[in-house]
């Protein structure tokens, strides 16, 4: 026997709810999911902010970008606190496990600033300057010219 549908009936069928005007806990438990899934979001975007700047900024010399970092490492760092937008409650809130995300990104540091310190052995190495020397000539002070122009200026009083 074929079934009666209503009109509301149809609607949430369709993905649509069909609201009395009157019941106001409805509409309040769609505003509250509504806020929630935009605090979830807001919690996402500072928890991807945090690891972009931490990752961005771990080498940093300038004050502002050491700052930056800084300031990422902190709030990753920092247990216990009661602030809402705290690295834990927003890992509470996401279903993440903060310790597990922040070993990671100990570990990824510590690969960073290792790579960075044997890049950076080497790269503040210069290569030994190749010049000539005509070992026939030297100063007055006994020391061995260089090629006009190619030598460093002395300070004339000395």
């Amino acid at each position: 026997m074929p079934r009666k549908v209503t009109y509301e009936q149809a609607l949430v069928a369709h993905g649509w709810v069909a609201l009395d005007p009157a019941d106001t806990g409805v509409i309040e438990k769609l505003f509250k999911k509504d806020i929630r899934e935009g605090e979830e979001k807001l919690m996402l975007a500072m928890l991807e902010n945090a690891v972009k700047y931490f990752q961005k900024y771990v080498l940093a010399r300038k004050p502002s970008g050491k700052k930056l970092f800084q300031e990422a490492e902190e709030w990753f760092l920092e247990k216990d606190s009661d602030a809402f937008f705290s690295f834990e409650n927003i890992c509470e809130t996401l279903g993440l496990h903060p310790d597990y995300i922040r070993q990671g990104l100990l570990c990824w540091k510590e690969a960073k600033l290792k790579t960075y310190s044997v890049e950076g052995h080497r790269a503040g190495r210069p290569e030994l300057a190749r010049t000539r020397v005509d070992l026939s000539s030297t100063n007055e002070h006994g020391r061995f010219r260089t090629p006009q122009g190619k030598g460093r200026r002395r300070n004339q009083n000395h």
